[in-house]
């Protein structure tokens, strides 16, 4: 389960926007929405690629996503 809370702060931390953050994926904001609310699962290439994104270690993105 996504740790939602700590996610968003690794995104505001970064400065990027949640608009910007979607469209690297390929999707829509609202479609980031869902998969942040829990209506959607990540991709297993997504998360790799909010990774790459945020700078986040390895640590840091297990916390979040698993």
């Amino acid at each position: 389960m996504t740790n939602t809370e700590l996610l968003k702060r690794s995104i505001d931390d970064s400065g990027i926007s949640i608009t910007f953050l979607a469209g690297k994926l390929g999707i829509s904001r609202e479609g980031f929405y869902k998969k942040m609310n829990g209506e959607t699962e990540y991709k297993a290439s997504e998360i790799f690629k909010i990774q790459k994104i945020l700078h986040l270690t390895d640590k840091m993105r297990d916390k979040i996503f698993f």
